[in-house]
């Protein structure tokens, strides 16, 4: 794992609810561990990228998820199939380890999309989730109650720009993951 490429990624969805939701945008950050002798690894990146995806069942969209999200027609006039997207995702993360804020939520949607598509998952199986070691690393910090990607970006003076979408909230991940790795190194 440690010589593994971590892929940083975000998803936005139509909803909340797996059985009923469908991914429409996914944003990826990919970044090469490069081990640093007696200091664990620095990160470089490899590349960042985005697919919006076209919904098929936009009537069962929640209307607030769309509002948060920022879909409209025109925003998506370039999307892509489902199908499309995931092959070309798959390619891009090939033996990557899976790196999210929330990780459950984001892997969800991306599992459900791998498996209507038939596409094969070329991930690694390792998963990294950035709530998880926020957790673990400042939960004795006072000035911590929350671990939300939005108040870690405050918190650590990361600016996301364009929050709650996919690439935005993908580099911010990245952004949050690097922080807590110098501080759990004890850099910080």
């Amino acid at each position: 794992m440690k010589t593994h490429n971590l892929a940083f990624i975000d998803v936005e969805t139509t909803g909340l609810d797996i059985d009923k939701h469908e991914l429409i945008e996914i944003g990826c950050v990919l970044a090469r561990q490069i081990p640093v002798e007696g200091e664990g690894s620095r990160l470089e990146l490899v590349e960042e990228f985005e697919f919006k995806i076209f919904p098929e069942h936009l009537e069962d969209a929640d209307p607030e998820s769309l509002m948060i999200n920022g879909y409209s027609p025109e925003r998506w006039e370039n999307a892509i199939p489902l199908k499309e997207a995931m092959e070309q995702f798959s390619e891009k993360v090939r033996g990557a380890s899976f790196v999210a804020h929330n990780v459950s939520f984001d892997l969800a949607f991306i599992e459900k999309a791998f498996k209507k598509t038939g596409v094969k998952n070329l991930m690694h199986y390792y998963k990294i989730d950035t709530i998880s070691l926020a957790y673990a690393i400042l939960y004795h910090n006072p000035e911590v109650q929350k671990f939300s990607l939005r108040f870690l970006c405050e918190y650590f003076g990361i600016t996301n720009e364009n929050a709650h979408t996919a690439l935005s909230d993908a580099r911010a991940t990245f952004e949050v993951y690097k922080r807590l790795l110098k501080i759990g190194a004890g850099e910080e």
